[in-house]
């Protein structure tokens, strides 16, 4: 027989808990000393262990106990239920995951200018309407394409420098886009689009002409970017390609 305090080193649970589940009558010392000390024994250990293991699992107390005390219990539907569960959890995890992406790279590129009102603009976007559900638009061969376009979800190192190098611009706009720091920022730019998107220069046009408008690049769920910032860069660009 274990004491409380041996059975909990053994264990791994705390006193609290043992007695918290003692009082569910979840787990149940085989007995108490004169001094009314709970004592357990390797059947507690047993039972405990399969307790510990459908919690970890995602079971709650209330459902464990009645797993453990019933014999007829349909044990094939409830690890299906279960399952079921913990896939809508990961999806939901995951739409979490893309949305703290989005707002983490929102901040990149907006700085302090990034405020609550369009953290609930991203937020209350509906996600399913994405450049890539309106591809029959586009050129069927033009979808891998799509797929490479940066993604402010994404932490892939592309869309992050384009991230970063929208940040730059932004930040660097109060210069004037002839200014040379400006105009690195284009150059970079460029070679990264023929780096990226080399001979598609019809197609990008295509998607330029959506994100210039406000209300095509709400249609198509693009990240919102200030028109000033957008006019800014188109008159870098074309400053850039002139000046070449």
């Amino acid at each position: 027989m274990f004491h409380i305090n041996e059975f909990k080193k053994i264990s791994g649970v705390t006193v609290r808990t043992l007695r918290y589940y003692d009082k569910l009558n979840l787990l149940k010392p085989s007995s108490k000393t004169q001094g009314g000390h709970r004592l357990y024994s390797h059947t507690e250990l047993k039972k405990l262990q399969q307790i510990q293991f459908l919690k970890n699992i995602g079971f709650q107390l209330s459902e464990i106990k009645n797993m453990l005390e019933s014999e007829e219990w349909d044990w094939s539907k409830s690890l299906m239920k279960q399952l079921s569960y913990v896939m809508s959890e990961k999806e939901r995890l995951s739409e979490i995951e893309l949305s703290l992406r989005e707002l983490i790279n929102g901040i990149a590129v907006d700085g302090e200018e990034f405020r609550i009102k369009k953290i609930m603009s991203l937020y209350t976007r509906d996600s399913k309407r994405v450049l890539t559900d309106n591809q029959d638009e586009f050129n069927i061969e033009n979808t891998e394409v799509l797929k490479r376009l940066p993604n402010m979800a994404s932490s892939d190192p592309d869309s992050l420098e384009w991230i970063a190098l929208i940040g730059q611009l932004k930040k660097y706009m109060h210069l004037g886009y002839r200014n040379s720091r400006v105009q690195n920022i284009i150059k970079r730019m460029n070679e990264k689009k023929d780096e990226d998107f080399n001979e598609e220069g019809a197609f990008l046009d295509k998607l330029w002409a959506i994100r210039m408008s406000p209300e095509k690049s709400e249609e198509y769920n693009l990240y919102p970017i200030d028109q000033e910032v957008l006019n800014f860069l188109e008159k870098a660009y074309e400053y850039y390609i002139n000046m070449e």
